[in-house]
Formats: structure tokens, C-alpha cells, sequence
């Protein structure tokens, strides 16, 4: 795992959707980075070499030189300033701003755990466990995830075309690559 110094590492899998919101960040922004997999489901993230980058043997992780940053928000922050990306992804305004941190911060437990649990549900546990997909507990996991899905769309999306602006900002990368995982194994989420 040795660092170029060229360009920040990331570690990740695209099977997250935090990674991918890095990801996709990265290359909308042409921000050159070296990418290194991390096989989740190979329990990669809790070996030794990679527990020294985040001791929370948590994907993801981006190095930076002898800079360590773990969790894809204050990745996403860093990469953000470090780069200077457009306004818009992290707008300067205090205000603006606020809105953005403020969905960043609601967002883990009011969408990305619930959204999570209904893509397991449907992909993963079933394929592991040679099951069905258990309808019963899809519904319950689909009442958790709904109520914050109404609240955007209901109040947030009634005031502006965006979730923290009125451009596309982290917040919106951030809800779109949570909310693709259950809509890609079918769930009708809108």
C-alpha cells in the first residue's frame, strides 16, 4: 500500500455507495487519484495494512501523502477544499454551506442505514443465505427508509430544485448513490 505522492489514494469498493459517491465525485471534478480495491466481502478492510490507514477498519480511506482521512463525508469535504472544486458542490456561503452539512449529517441515519438494509434485504442476504427475500422484513426496513424519503420530497424538494441549494451540491451525490441501491434491486422508491 505505498503511496506515490503523486496523487491521493483511495481505497474502497464500489459495492459502497459512500465509495462511489467519491468516486463519481473525483471524476466529475477531474481530480486524479490513485485507486486501490478493497474487497469488503474479502473481509480485506480488516487486515493489518489497512487497519494502520483507519483503525475502524471502515472502506474508505484516502491517503494523501502521509495525510490519512477516513469517512466519505470528510473525505468528500477535503477533496472539496484541497481541489477547489466548483462552488456549487460545497458552495462558500456560510449559509448554503450550513444547508449542505446539515443533510450530510441527517443523511447516515435518516437514509444511508435505512437504504442499506433494504439493498442487503434484497441482494445480499438472500444470495448468502440461499433464501428468499423475507417480504415481511422488506416492508419493515422500507417504513424505516420512506418517512425520510416523504420529508424530502415533501418539504425539502417543495422549496428548491436541490436538496441543500438551488444547484447540485454533495448532498445530492451523497442521496443519489444511497438511493440507487434499492431502486437497482427494484424497490419503488419514488
Amino acid at each position: 500500500m505505498g503511496s506515490t505522492g503523486m496523487v491521493p489514494e483511495l481505497f474502497l469498493d464500489l459495492y459502497s455507495a459512500p465509495c462511489r459517491a467519491i468516486c463519481i465525485f473525483t471524476r466529475k471534478n477531474s481530480i486524479p487519484f490513485e485507486m486501490h480495491p478493497v474487497e469488503l466481502a474479502q473481509g480485506e478492510h480488516l487486515k493489518p495494512e489497512f487497519l494502520k490507514m483507519n483503525p475502524l477498519g471502515k472502506v474508505l480511506a484516502l491517503r494523501d501523502g502521509d495525510f490519512l482521512v477516513a469517512e466519505s463525508v470528510a473525505i468528500l469535504l477535503y477533496l472539496s477544499h484541497k481541489c477547489q472544486t466548483e462552488a456549487h458542490w460545497y458552495p462558500p456561503e456560510l449559509q448554503a454551506h450550513t444547508r449542505v452539512d446539515e443533510y450530510l449529517a441527517w443523511q447516515y441515519t435518516a437514509i444511508q442505514l435505512p437504504a442499506t438494509n433494504v439493498y442487503l434485504s434484497q441482494s445480499l442476504l438472500p444470495h448468502f443465505s440461499r433464501q428468499p427475500v423475507d417480504a415481511v422484513q422488506l416492508e419493515q426496513l422500507l417504513g424505516k427508509l420512506m418517512p425520510a424519503l416523504q420529508h424530502l420530497d415533501q418539504e425539502v424538494l417543495a422549496a428548491r430544485p436541490f436538496l441543500a441549494t438551488e444547484q447540485v451540491s454533495l448532498a445530492d451525490l451523497m442521496a443519489f448513490t444511497e438511493l440507487m441501491q434499492p431502486t437497482a434491486v427494484g424497490c419503488d422508491l419514488f
